[in-house]
């Protein structure tokens, strides 16, 4: 890394102290939320010279000069650019915790939890700690790795941050946010793999193991306010994208930087400040998906099944050329023999797919037809793009 670390933290050092009474006072109001797009903020661990580490909030300003820059994997490197301009016109950010504080189902937790990075077994972790010594510590977020450098802390599933606000009017202060309530029992923090807890929606579901594996790696996740991964709910195709993205992000040693913002819109109905204009552009731009004819991307469609095996065909041959390999897919087994895809544009595709790792596999994982023209359901394209993940890393 090209800058000093002992330069950029004192660049970014803080001296604002609040008293106990001014919190106290401040937390007596009713304080909202108010939710933020997720690819503009970052956590980081920042570095010490004591070699332990401490949580940095960097916010990006819409439309301005670019706060930070991200590279490798496990753990993903941050380069803070705070040290060549005046960062207040283009960031935001907090360092203590007169910045950031916890949230849950609704409340404001600041004077309950402090927020800290602990190391431990080889990772740093995110951990909200209680003031009272019987309640349970939180695990919130962690690096998945350890390095001499400014890492991004990568959210658990169901956490993600929002803004403090107060009769309309957006504060300063960040929240990590999780529409749970707090828990009150007593228990030590422990650094559990990152494992999803049990979705109430997939326990039958065919595909149950390879959710909760996807979700485990951080790819996909459920829903925090009713603990469901809803299975059958059909995918856009700006989900498709982020979805496919993120699981390329864990391939070991590729490289894989995905930009959290763009200055031109990368199709004719995707502006620049939505949420996944970004990573639509980067998909675009390594040929991982394709517009329509008429200059669109329809980000909101439902995605089809053969959809979805063109865009992971890509996506495998973009990860395995990441990987420094032949982009060449090589074939796991035969091929399936589908009953319904003869003529179809897709044909040669989900063909080609069903022989590497079977990531095209029949509907519900019986029979002979595959459905084509059937939309994507959450489900299915979680354990396709595992498969096609598990593919990658292995060829």
């Amino acid at each position: 890394m090209k800058f000093s670390v002992k330069k950029t933290i004192a660049a970014i050092a803080t001296s604002a102290v609040l008293t106990m009474s001014a919190i106290t006072s401040a937390i007596a109001f009713t304080f909202d939320q108010t939710e933020l797009e997720q690819s503009n903020v970052a956590a980081i661990a920042q570095p010490r010279q004591d070699g332990s580490f401490q949580l940095l909030i960097i916010e990006q300003i819409p439309n301005q000069r670019q706060c930070w820059s991200e590279s490798g994997s496990n753990p993903i490197m941050i380069n803070p650019l705070l040290l060549n301009f005046d960062f207040t016109k283009d960031c935001k950010r907090a360092t203590d915790s007169n910045g950031f504080s916890i949230r849950m189902g609704g409340t404001d937790l600041a004077l309950q939890y402090s927020l800290s990075l602990q190391t431990i077994n080889g990772d740093v972790l995110l951990v909200g700690s209680p003031s009272d010594r019987n309640a349970q510590q939180l695990i919130i977020g962690r690096t998945k790795g350890v390095v001499n450098g400014f890492m991004k802390i990568i959210l658990e599933p169901g956490w993600r941050f929002t803004k403090r606000s107060y009769q309309g009017k957006i504060l300063g202060h960040f929240y990590l946010t999780s529409n749970q309530a707090a828990p009150g029992s007593s228990g030590p923090v422990v650094d559990p793999s990152p494992s999803p807890t049990g979705f109430k929606d997939i326990a039958t579901d065919i595909y149950a193991t390879e959710i909760k594996e996807a979700v485990a790696l951080g790819f996909v996740a459920g829903f925090s306010e009713d603990n469901t991964f809803r299975p059958q709910l059909a995918l856009t195709r700006e989900q498709l994208v982020s979805l496919v993205l993120e699981s390329l992000k864990g391939i070991q040693g590729a490289n894989i930087v995905i930009p959290s913002q763009t200055s031109t819109r990368p199709y004719s109905d995707v502006e620049t400040s939505r949420w996944s204009a970004a990573k639509i552009q980067f998909a675009r731009d390594k040929n991982i998906v394709s517009g329509y004819k008429d200059g669109t991307f329809r980000p909101t469609q439902p995605v089809t099944r053969a959809e979805l095996m063109a865009v992971l065909r890509r996506a495998s041959e973009f990860g395995l050329s990441a990987r420094g390999l032949s982009p060449v897919l090589t074939p796991k087994q035969t091929p399936t023999n589908f009953s319904d895809i003869q003529g179809h544009w897709a044909s040669a595709t989900i063909s080609q797919m069903s022989s590497y790792c079977k990531v095209a596999s029949p509907l519900n994982e019986v029979g002979t037809r595959f459905d084509p023209d059937n939309s994507t359901k959450r489900n299915y394209a979680a354990a396709a793009t595992l498969r096609m993940l598990k593919c990658v890393k292995g060829q």
